[in-house]
């Protein structure tokens, strides 16, 4: 498996790409609550994932929850980014994933609406995929939920972007979203919702490279 773009998860033997809340039509929810952002997230997000669809080659996505800020916002995609993500669901097999901002979802609308499979979590090969990393889950596990970040400091500047977090059989998503805020890849509810952990690692991107920071050792 590898990261791509820093954001998403390829793994190559089931040709699938992983990602992780997208929270699209974000802005609009914003907007009918009087906070004016640009409308255009949902298009930002998707852009990037068909490329991300196009560099790897993927034939099934899964997408792991919170895919829509709320249940509502399947009905405010305008014409376009409802256009091309089901563009995007008839050339994949595409797997929905419930999380906690979109668990009003309905199967019938998605599938009628926008293409795709609806469920409540996968097990794929005996690795677990959900929303909402488990507290004391044994299986391998892949999730998101957090929206984890990593803050470094280089050259007098703090930078942050977007991380993974992993441990020995479990790993936890950065959001791909493109209006998504971020937690601290180190804090408390992260490191929790891990264990058990012997080692905890952020994984960031940086150009290229994949570079890896210790968060938490069991002491």
């Amino acid at each position: 498996m590898r990261l791509v773009q820093g954001r998403a998860l390829y793994w190559p033997r089931e040709g699938a790409l992983l990602v992780a809340d997208l929270h699209l039509e974000k802005g609009s929810f914003f907007a009918r609550h009087g906070q004016m952002v640009p409308p255009y997230d949902s298009r930002e997000t998707l852009e990037r994932l068909a490329m991300a669809i196009r560099e790897t080659g993927a034939r099934r996505v899964y997408c792991l929850g919170d895919s829509f800020h709320d249940a509502g916002g399947v009905d405010r995609l305008e014409p376009y980014a409802a256009g091309m993500l089901a563009a995007l669901t008839r050339v994949t097999e595409w797997i929905w994933i419930t999380g906690n901002h979109d668990e009003g979802l309905h199967d019938e609308g998605l599938a009628g609406n926008l293409g795709g499979e609806l469920v409540p979590e996968a097990d794929v090969d005996g690795i677990v995929l959900r929303h909402h990393a488990r507290t004391g889950e044994l299986s391998p596990e892949i999730s998101g939920h957090f929206h984890p970040r990593l803050t470094v400091s280089a050259r007098g500047r703090r930078l942050a972007r977007p991380c993974a977090v992993r441990s020995e059989g479990r790993l936890i998503l950065p959001s791909y979203g493109a209006l998504t805020g971020g937690m601290d890849a180190a804090a408390p509810e992260i490191i929790a919702a891990m264990q058990p952990a012997r080692a905890i690692d952020a994984l960031a991107a940086s150009g290229r490279r994949l570079v890896e920071f210790p968060l938490w050792r069991r002491a």
